[in-house]
């Protein structure tokens, strides 16, 4: 279709008629109101290689074969190019190009457009499945102990708390991914990470004992400092923790500990759980990736956590063999103690002393 199009600009030219061959070929400007049939018909092209699954370098390269075919035909034959038909070729050759960059384009924004809706509609989807759960049963447990048959001390009132922590960890999860979203300011401070992993064991011990978890937290030196965005760290470390409860369960242990080397602290998570071969762990941060045979939840929390850690400049990693769990460590840069910080660490100190 190219080469007939080609064909026909260079006779109109040749007649002298430059209206229909600028109508068939388009000008060397390129103006956006015009639509010649050359531009229309490689922008249809560009769509189709989209679809045939190629990529845009290729699609320019295709024209550049194109061309090369007709240099090196020339030569075969001994037919000498005119030098206006030499520039006619690469008229059309850089219309047809360009149209067909921009059909590729536009249809590739369709497309990923399309794939970002899915996907929005399928985690929203997720979210309020799983929320109604919750919900369902949170109704349920209620109603049982408003009968008064069943008090709030026992399995029904476990019920009744599993489901108020799943809420909890499902909305923290939810609001993190807004969070780390487009647009969005990190609200970034310097704080004590005693304190912060006080705050942490205080908020997690209950989900811990309701699982019949063991949740042993090492001792975090008070001088620690860091520069995060604290409620982001808070929810990624805290996914990190329900991944370890749930894979751990009843009589696992699971570990919280704090190391540093260099300028970096290291948190890090273990859990006793069956642990994932090095292949599993390559894909284990992408979205809707659940391992192991327990497949509750979005299979969201590690990409949210991790996507809240590389806000915060740091990253998350893994590492774990079969039957000996998983130990996830986030690693932040260490913020320098000056001299404004002294009381603050001091204070922690002794709150830590307290509990």
């Amino acid at each position: 279709m190219f080469l007939n199009q080609l064909i026909r600009t260079l006779e109109a030219e040749h007649r002298g008629t430059t209206g229909e061959a600028l109508a068939i070929s388009g000008s060397s400007l390129g103006e956006a109101d015009q639509q010649p049939e050359l531009g229309v018909t490689a922008a249809i092209h560009g769509a189709d290689l989209l679809a045939l699954g190629y990529s845009i370098n290729e699609v320019v390269h295709h024209y550049g074969d194109l061309c090369q075919a007709v240099s090196d035909l020339s030569i075969d034959l001994n037919e000498k190019f005119e030098l206006h038909e030499f520039r006619t070729l690469n008229r059309c050759l850089d219309n047809g190009i360009a149209d067909a960059v921009t059909g590729f384009s536009e249809h590739r924004d369709l497309v990923i457009a399309d794939e970002q809706a899915l996907e929005a509609n399928e985690r929203l989807g997720f979210f309020a499945h799983e929320l109604r759960n919750y919900l369902h049963t949170a109704m349920l447990a209620i109603a049982a102990i408003k009968s008064g048959n069943v008090g709030l001390n026992g399995s029904t009132g476990g019920v009744l708390d599993r489901s108020m922590v799943g809420l909890r960890g499902l909305i923290d999860r939810s609001l993190a991914e807004v969070r780390i979203g487009p647009g969005m300011i990190l609200r970034r401070a310097v704080f004590n990470l005693a304190n912060f992993i006080g705050e942490v064991q205080y908020s997690f011990s209950l989900e811990a004992e309701l699982l019949k978890c063991n949740f042993h937290v090492e001792q975090t030196p008070a001088i620690l400092m860091v520069d995060a965005d604290k409620d982001l760290l808070f929810s990624a470390l805290g996914n990190l923790l329900q991944n370890a409860f749930k894979f751990s369960g009843k009589g696992g242990v699971v570990t919280l500990s704090v190391g540093t080397k260099d300028d970096r602290i290291r948190i890090n998570v273990k859990d006793s759980g069956p642990g994932m071969s090095m292949e599993d762990t390559q894909g284990i941060f992408l979205p809707f990736t659940q391992s192991g045979t327990n497949k509750s939840g979005l299979g969201l929390g590690l990409s949210i956590a991790r996507r809240s850690v590389e806000a915060n400049d740091g990253l998350l990693t893994v590492e774990s063999q079969p039957g000996q769990g998983c130990v996830f460590t986030i690693d932040l840069p260490r913020r320098s103690v000056t001299q404004e910080d002294v009381p603050n660490a001091a204070t922690v100190k002794g709150r830590c002393e307290d509990r």
